[in-house]
């Protein structure tokens, strides 16, 4: 029962954050949202998801469904990804690339699609305190890199022996690099849509009230290609480098401490 509450709780911060990302598509006059209506509604979406997030880490702890050493993890990735995160401010890397993407991906690849979004919406929202990264593009950045967690999480999904044992060979490193390279330009592309209405450019590139979807689209396309593409290519190809060269000694130690903080429980009866 409580793991099915805490993955109504996962799906109902999915709807809310989806929900947001498409929200300045539906407000009829994109001053009022940029002005008032987006930036009062930033502040609500980010406690949602942090309150949601909370929630089912709670749900799933009071379950038994996740033990307090894989939660301990779960601080010490978060923490490692957000230092990570500070020093690529200090630093900057070229282009789009961020070096938080592929431990999101190694370690939810691991612990499972709920721990990776845990670990996905906890890295933004701690490293966005640290860095002062806070601002109305929290909330999205929040649930993408949630959604880059669950993503690989769902990996062990696969009817792949290896990969529901958490190993971790050429094909799932492959499998797993594959996957920094899509989320490395659909980052952008999700987090992009929520200024899209609001940007200033060709009229083929911007949003503008009465638009059918195909044509929204369109437009979008042709925005991102424009303004991201490029941006985003660095941080593709970072993400696939991390991965195929610390993918499996990451995994191997992240397996081990996976099976060591589980334990079974047997009843020894006496005749």
């Amino acid at each position: 029962m409580r793991r099915t509450l805490s993955g109504a709780i996962y799906a109902l911060s999915t709807l809310l954050g989806a929900l947001a990302l498409l929200y300045p598509l539906l407000i009829r006059s994109p001053w009022a949202a940029a002005q008032g209506l987006q930036a009062r509604s930033a502040p609500l979406a980010t406690a949602a998801l942090v309150g949601l997030s909370l929630l089912a880490l709670l749900v799933e702890v009071q379950g038994e469904s996740i033990g307090a050493k894989t939660v301990a993890m779960l601080g010490v990735l978060v923490a490692i990804t957000s230092v990570l995160r500070f020093i690529e401010v200090l630093l900057p890397m070229p282009g789009g690339f961020s070096p938080i993407f592929a431990p999101i991906l190694l370690a939810s690849y691991v612990f499972g699609a709920r721990f990776g979004f845990q670990m996905g919406v906890y890295t933004i929202v701690v490293s966005a305190l640290i860095t002062g990264g806070v601002g109305p593009w929290l909330p999205y950045q929040m649930l993408v890199t949630g959604w880059v967690g669950m993503s690989a999480g769902g990996l062990r999904l696969l009817p792949w022996k290896r990969l529901r044992q958490g190993a971790c060979g050429r094909p799932e490193v492959g499998l797993l690099a594959a996957m920094g390279v899509a989320w490395g330009f659909l980052f952008g592309a999700l987090t992009n849509l929520y200024f899209w209405p609001y940007a200033i450019g060709p009229e083929s590139q911007t949003w503008a009230t009465g638009l059918g979807w195909a044509e929204s689209v369109r437009r979008y396309a042709a925005f991102y290609v424009a303004t991201s593409l490029t941006w985003d290519l660095t941080s593709a190809v970072g993400n696939a480098i991390l991965i195929l060269a610390l993918g499996r000694p990451t995994v191997r130690a992240l397996v081990r401490f996976e099976r060591r903080s589980h334990f079974e429980h047997a009843e020894v009866h006496h005749g």
